[in-house]
């Protein structure tokens, strides 16, 4: 295939002939693909920033706590305070068999962890070893707590990220030493760099420290209570279903109205899960139609502007066919300075925002760590090229139509 150097020569020349009317033309263009590529890029790295709130936890979970009634009930008064205890964990695995993980949390009031002259704001929690089935961590040195640990009372805990970079500035694995919290010396086995802030009980994002849940009730004197209980269903059970059975199970033993939702909290994850989903299925549909649409107005002003060329360029054409030009010459020509003209602006539409949108991911990069990507992949910026190239053909396709209905002697006659 024989490439025609003179071709696009003469396609080079028609568009620099006037630059400022290409430029503004082509500003159309590219921008409507910059705001289509940047969008995409940007919808899907704030998904990824929203989803990294609730990252670790189970999309089939739940929490349940209790808060004052809200119905009165066997003689009881509404608003009454209660608490859940420990016996509430046999209940729940005993008599909801659906149930894959039961595990009790505690909190406290929060309290200054010290390491040397350093010190950073926490807030304790209790748990056991399989609470990590529920909220998984994500451990950048050492190790979870484990069972040996709940059963042995051990005097240890997992720090969180923000409490790691306060106390330990320096970096380096903290696994081994001791922190004092309200005069108690604990050795650090883990940090936990999930951060999970939208789904962080009891305590700020990235400081929660936690205990063996036995030694928690030890240390703070807390008996047999417990705060909250962290629920999974099975493969295939949906936590909404098992709301009813968890409030009536534990309502019986504490007698409170097992259709009391407000005394008896569970907050289902599930659902959670699927309006984030049908918040970002509705973002998507807004980026496409936003991006398209301007896209298609970039294209549209390609469209007129080659109009005005054709009619400046009678008597040009008209001089072509009159000394042999076919119609198919002339579609060719005038299809291919629009889809150039198109090609050339959309594609440094696509390097731009891409640059961009690497800048924004660069800056959610922390210790190496991509919080959030905002680069679109392949196959999206390929698609992008071709949506350009397909924009530029129908651009081209009214003014070429023109081009190909001028006939010679009406040339001649233009002024």
């Amino acid at each position: 295939m024989r490439i025609d150097i003179d071709n696009y020569r003469e396609i080079l020349d028609t568009l620099t002939r006037n630059k400022s009317r290409s430029f503004l033309t082509g500003f159309g263009v590219f921008w409507g693909v910059f705001m289509l590529v940047a969008l995409i890029g940007g919808g899907q790295g704030l998904k990824e920033l929203l989803n990294s709130n609730f990252e670790g936890f189970a999309t089939n979970s739940a929490m349940v706590w209790a808060q004052s009634t809200t119905k009165a009930y066997k003689g009881f008064r509404k608003g009454r305070y209660w608490h859940m205890d420990y016996k509430d964990v046999g209940r729940l695995r005993q008599r909801i068999p659906e149930l894959d993980v039961v595990s009790p949390v505690l909190f406290s009031n929060g309290g200054t962890a010290y390491f040397g002259d350093r010190k950073s704001t926490v807030g304790v929690n209790g748990v056991e070893a399989d609470y990590q089935k529920v909220n998984e961590p994500k451990i950048y040195y050492g190790r979870y707590l484990n069972d040996m640990d709940i059963a042995q009372r051990r005097k240890v805990c997992v720090i969180g990220k923000k409490t790691y970079k306060e106390l330990f500035p320096g970096g380096g694995d903290p696994c081994g030493k001791f922190i004092r919290v309200d005069s108690i010396y604990y050795q650090v086995v883990g940090v936990d760099y999930n951060t999970t802030g939208g789904m962080s009980f009891g305590s700020e994002a990235g400081t929660t420290m936690l205990l063996p849940i036995t030694l928690m009730q030890q240390t703070y004197n807390r008996g047999t209570s417990v705060d909250m209980m962290a629920l999974t269903g099975r493969p295939g059970v949906v936590m909404s279903e098992l709301a009813p059975r968890i409030r009536e199970t534990i309502g019986r033993a504490h007698t409170v109205d097992p259709t009391d939702e407000q005394g008896i909290m569970v907050f289902n994850t599930e659902v959670l899960f699927q309006l984030l989903d049908s918040l970002f299925r509705g973002v998507n549909f807004l980026i496409w139609l936003v991006g398209l649409g301007t896209l298609l107005a970039g294209a549209i002003g390609v469209s007129n502007i080659m109009m005005v060329t054709v009619r400046e360029r009678t008597t040009e054409i008209g001089i072509r066919r009159a000394i042999g030009a076919t119609p198919r010459m002339i579609l060719s020509q005038i299809i291919s300075e629009s889809i150039v003209l198109t090609l050339v602006a959309g594609m440094s539409g696509i390097l731009f925002a891409v640059m961009i949108l690497q800048m924004l991911e660069l800056g959610n990069t922390e210790d190496g760590i991509v919080a959030a990507h905002f680069q679109v992949d392949f196959w999206t910026a390929l698609l992008a090229a071709v949506v350009i190239a397909l924009m530029g053909v129908l651009a081209g396709l009214a003014p070429a139509a023109r081009a190909m209905s001028i006939k010679p002697v009406d040339a001649m006659r233009d002024e």
